[in-house]
């Protein structure tokens, strides 16, 4: 191929007309598997990105991950993280496949990859001992559970785990409940946001000295990032947190209150919330007591607050409530179940339910008005774009 020629396997990457999306131009291929790459890839395939999905001879192990499955066979798992990519299988352990994704990557900004630390290497398709040399504009991502190196480099990694190894779950739960797992995988959900922005980052920085880098990210450093304010209070107080269930440990009255009907959860940040609150429950006289009259106080006495507050609570259903102190500037909201919380009106007129022939999901929290995203086409089947494995092969012959 001649110096400056355009490789031909480039025809295999499409660009969509309609496409509005500030990642329009960028090209993603995607080794990823179960949610922290699967994520961070569906959410620039939601900004315009083409992403073709590369997946082993036995799939990516979330297509398994139900009941509930799609008319496709698809578990909801696998459809809730990989909609808008194209998909097809290679098996890297053989020479024949791995120049494949070779020729694929010719045309490529991006690769995400979260195997084991070595694993590329062992295919002969490591960073900085292939790809950085033959790719030099290459924006490389690995998401991993430990990183490379340290007492626990290399090491596998699970959302679970990482909330264990954290920190996490020793201040989530109550005394009698006991330290208790997240109910979402939360350090694999903010671990795909700082791929993403690794990615977005290191692009932004390839506009301007022409070369592409490794992005790193990890579910422990992930994992720790999580830990405010409960860090900042341990590293100032010599204190260990403890289980507050729903409590805060700096602010009360913070934490979820019994009405008539089900939970309201109150968000009271400052004295002059907290006495405009007093005065719409009609107990004004707390605002003023010697136990409740700062937050400093109210922490302390926490527990005679709680009496009052769910007495004065008693007879008032949640609606109710949350209506009168929301419209008084007060932070209140019902605790809905996930249903209740998909069908409120809000989630509609935000489009954060996404509806479309044969898929639904979740939508976009990321709003760009100049460039705005939109969530693409349904979840790809199993290889479903085969061909272009066929198509790259011949393609490699002709050059």
């Amino acid at each position: 191929m001649l110096p400056g020629a355009q490789h031909p396997a480039e025809s295999v990457w499409r660009s969509r007309p309609d496409n509005t999306g500030a990642l329009r131009d960028v090209r993603v291929v995607d080794l990823s598997r179960v949610l922290a790459g699967p994520l961070c890839t569906q959410m620039l395939a939601d900004h315009g990105a083409d992403v073709i999905k590369i997946e082993p001879p036995f799939g990516d192990e979330t297509r398994q991950l139900g009941p509930p499955f799609d008319e496709h066979g698809i578990a909801a798992y696998f459809g809730a993280v990989n909609r808008g990519k194209r998909a097809l299988s290679l098996n890297l352990n053989t020479d024949r496949d791995r120049q494949v994704l070779l020729s694929l990557l010719e045309g490529a900004d991006v690769l995400v990859e979260n195997f084991l630390p070595g694993t590329m290497e062992k295919w002969g398709l490591g960073y900085e001992t292939v790809l950085a040399q033959r790719f030099p504009r290459l924006v490389y991502c690995s998401v991993t559970g430990f990183g490379d190196d340290g007492p626990c480099g290399g090491l596998p990694g699970y959302d679970a785990v990482l909330q264990a190894i954290c920190g996490l779950m020793s201040i989530n739960g109550s005394p009698q409940s006991g330290p208790t797992r997240i109910g979402i995988p939360i350090v694999d959900h903010l671990t795909a946001y700082t791929a993403m922005c690794g990615i977005t980052m290191a692009l932004l920085e390839r506009s301007n000295t022409g070369k592409g880098q490794r992005v790193e990210s990890t579910l422990y450093d992930t994992a720790l990032s999580l830990l405010i304010p409960h860090a900042a209070n341990w590293m100032q107080s010599g204190k260990a947190p403890e289980l507050l269930g729903s409590a805060h440990p700096n602010i009360a009255p913070y934490d979820s209150f019994q009405a008539s009907d089900g939970a309201v959860f109150l968000g009271i940040l400052n004295d002059a919330q907290f006495a405009r609150f007093c005065r719409c429950i009609d107990r004004s006289e707390l605002a003023t007591d010697p136990r409740f009259v700062s937050n400093a106080n109210r922490l302390s006495n926490r527990d005679a607050l709680r009496v009052e507050i769910e007495t004065a609570f008693a007879r008032r259903s949640k609606a109710e409530l949350c209506s009168q102190l929301m419209n008084e500037g007060i932070p209140a909201a019902p605790v809905n179940s996930v249903p209740e919380a998909l069908q409120h009106a809000h989630a509609r007129h935000r489009n954060m339910v996404v509806e479309q022939a044969g898929y639904s999901g979740l939508g976009l929290p990321i709003r760009l008005h100049g460039s705005p995203g939109r969530p693409a086409f349904r979840p790809p089947k199993f290889d479903e774009h085969a061909y272009l494995k066929e198509t790259l092969a011949s393609l490699e012959k002709e050059t």
